[in-house]
């Protein structure tokens, strides 16, 4: 596994946004499927112990994931990501927000955007979440985001190491 690859996390309390840069030992194609894909997406998304798990996925401009993060113990964490763009291969936004069992968005999202480019066989996400107020970004990093966001992208190295 490549130890070198570029990890960025900026929190900009200024306009309440978080940047994340990363790079990963992967090809472009095989990166953005592991972001739209369902079934690619619950083997990394849930930071461990934890495990993801999408009820239903429509990626398409409109479209939704629902999904839950589910600890050891079964307890359900559920969230919604409605889809608001989509250029194939190199960008897609998205509003994430977490949500009850029936789908209601219990705390205000945040917009993602999410860019793919791809250099020598390596491939860089950047993604930059924005949050409505300050309030809510710092919520968010409360609740242990960095963290666990990190942890879930470590679970994406070795899916792609296992893939090779």
């Amino acid at each position: 596994m490549n130890s070198n690859l570029l990890f960025d996390f900026i929190v900009n309390r200024e306009n309440n946004t978080i940047n994340i840069q990363r790079e990963f030992d992967a090809p472009r194609d095989l990166v953005w499927d592991a972001f739209t894909k369902p079934e690619i997406i619950d083997q990394w998304w849930a930071p461990k112990p934890f495990t993801s798990r999408t009820k239903y996925m429509d990626f398409k401009v409109g479209g939704r994931r629902f999904y839950a993060m589910v600890s050891p113990e079964g307890q359900e964490h559920w969230g919604i990501q409605e889809y608001t763009s989509i250029s194939p291969k190199t960008n897609f936004k998205m509003l994430n927000a977490f949500a009850d069992k029936d789908e209601n968005p219990v705390l205000p999202g945040s917009d993602w955007d999410l860019n793919f480019s791809q250099q020598s066989g390596i491939t860089t996400v950047f993604v930059s979440i924005y949050n409505e107020s300050l309030e809510r970004m710092e919520k968010m990093i409360e609740m242990g985001f960095k963290e666990g966001f990190t942890m879930a992208l470590k679970n994406l190295d070795v899916y792609f190491e296992v893939g090779k």
